[in-house]
């Protein structure tokens, strides 16, 4: 007869701990969930300081410049930059969203009418008619969006501060969320952080060229087919590129509705050019500039916008893929699947205020 198990003594101690734990961790959670906003904000800023400290790094091996001074230019240049252009073209820029802004009403019309010509389309008519939102429902939505663009001002204002400051002084945060870890597991810390750093490089770098690249290539392709506002229409394409499928759609109808209203040829000219823009950018020059660390699957990408937005709304939305990046980042080492990735052009570790080490 086999030797009877001993008894199992019961220890209200380690019980006690071990509910304390389960309730702590439950706590953790609940908190998360209500700050789920400051979060985001707070990853958003990181993004913003891997930029300044990779264009600091840079700044800092070519120009030997000391890091305090590499980090100001770094800064400073870019908003510069970003003040003169719109200073030079605010004129152009205006006038060009006028016109776009007067076209809509036109190209609208036409559609209409096309529409009314055919049975098919007086039926599609009817059913958008009749989910026309009242007037009422657009003052609201119009005072909604005016409160949400003070918000969000508010909050790149935040990030923007937030991320000078982790700029600034990386390794004092990074240092100490590492002392908050057993001396076990700090190696296996460092090993994850250099992945994630590698990977939102490398997706920050694809994303900056896949933005130009839509800007340039939409303004121009437009240009061509002889659409006006074109300028216009290039820069808010740019600009939506860094939401991936959301940002095309966004720009695509105002400018096939222009397209249309200028003729068959036109609106076909438009589609066209759009679409070469959108493939070329999506399987050329993206891919070359991410490389693999920072490719996402299309499929995973779509899903993970649905459910960003879902969970966090426009914000969730906007730093969709990046949380994606890291998500995929930490599966694979809790997989034990990650690997040390070649450092992408110009980026190679985290910088010491006072070193010449890059972002």
């Amino acid at each position: 007869m086999p030797d009877a198990l001993p008894p199992v003594r019961f220890d209200p101690a380690r019980l006690f701990r071990q509910a304390m734990v389960v309730l702590a961790a439950l706590a953790l959670a609940v908190i998360a969930w209500q700050l789920t906003q400051l979060l985001l904000l707070l990853f958003a800023a990181m993004l913003v300081a891997l930029m300044f400290n990779g264009f600091s790094g840079i700044l800092q091996r070519r120009l030997r410049l000391p890091f305090g001074v590499a980090l100001a230019v770094a800064v400073l240049l870019p908003l510069t930059v970003l003040i003169v252009i719109f200073g030079v073209f605010g004129n152009l820029m205006v006038e060009q969203f006028s016109t776009l802004a007067d076209q809509l009403p036109a190209a609208l019309r036409t559609g209409e009418r096309w529409l009314r010509s055919s049975a098919v389309g007086r039926e599609i008519l009817s059913t958008v008619n009749g989910y026309a939102p009242e007037a009422g429902t657009i003052v609201g939505f119009a005072q909604s969006t005016l409160a949400n663009v003070g918000s969000a001002a508010s909050a790149l204002a935040v990030v923007l501060v937030g991320g000078v400051y982790l700029a600034a002084q990386p390794q004092l945060y990074i240092g100490g969320f590492k002392a908050l870890l057993g001396p076990g597991d700090r190696a296996r810390a460092d090993h994850i952080l250099g992945n994630l750093h590698r990977s939102l490089i490398a997706w920050l770098q694809g994303q900056a060229v896949g933005m130009a690249f839509v800007a340039a290539g939409t303004a121009i392709g437009l240009s061509i087919v002889g659409l006006p506002s074109a300028v216009a229409i290039g820069l808010v394409a740019g600009l939506c590129e860094f939401v991936p499928y959301l940002g095309v759609i966004l720009v695509s109808i105002p400018a096939v509705a222009i397209g249309f209203s200028m003729g068959p040829q036109a609106g076909i000219g438009t589609i066209i050019a759009l679409v070469v823009v959108q493939q070329l950018q999506g399987n050329v020059v993206t891919p070359m500039a991410q490389g693999r660390i920072g490719d996402l699957p299309p499929a995973l990408t779509i899903f993970s916008l649905i459910a960003a937005g879902s969970l966090a709304g426009p914000i969730g939305v906007v730093l969709a893929v990046p949380l994606t990046v890291v998500a995929m980042v930490l599966v694979k080492a809790m997989a034990g699947l990650d690997q040390p990735a070649p450092a992408p052009t110009e980026t190679k570790s985290l910088p010491e205020p006072g070193t010449g080490a890059s972002a």
